[in-house]
């Protein structure tokens, strides 16, 4: 029997993306978010989820992506994905929610070494769709263990 991973999948820019839906928690709308100084230049900031303080993380900033211009119907898609990695719960600015879908690990191939934006190494793969691809992030290894520390620590 093959292999099948449900996938969160989401906008950023021009991409589609897609994160296991285990490592997701919750899907948000877009909050007030409060701006730590001497942050990492990624980290937008803070914000308050039912009394948990959680850093949100811009993956624009983070791989030079241009902000995806919403339309006032598409605004309400945007927010935040909430994953968690090791415990560590951090929301991920995105420019519109796509839907849940359910992949068979056969049609997931390397990544292309020119995809463009988001590294290679932060690509578990890609699928190939009627409408492009659809880039499958490994959010483990989106941040490396000086990064999550540094992160963690705006938390206090």
């Amino acid at each position: 029997m093959a292999e099948a991973n449900q996938l969160v999948t989401f906008q950023l820019g021009e991409e589609l993306y897609g994160i296991n839906i285990m490592d997701v928690k919750e899907i948000v709308r877009v909050q007030a978010i409060r701006a730590i100084p001497n942050a990492p230049a990624y980290v937008e900031g803070i914000f308050n989820l039912r009394s948990e303080i959680i850093p949100i993380i811009n993956l624009h900033r983070r791989f030079h992506l241009k902000k995806l211009i919403n339309s006032e119907e598409d605004e309400l898609l945007s927010g935040f994905v909430i994953i968690d990695i090791d415990g560590m719960k951090l929301g991920i600015i995105i420019d519109r929610i796509s839907r849940v879908i359910t992949i068979e690990k056969e049609d997931v191939q390397p990544p292309p070494q020119m995809l463009t934006g988001i590294g290679a190494e932060y690509i578990r793969g890609v699928v190939r769709q009627e409408e492009g691809y659809l880039i499958i992030l490994n959010i483990r290894d989106l941040f490396n263990p000086r990064e999550l520390q540094k992160i963690a620590d705006l938390r206090r």
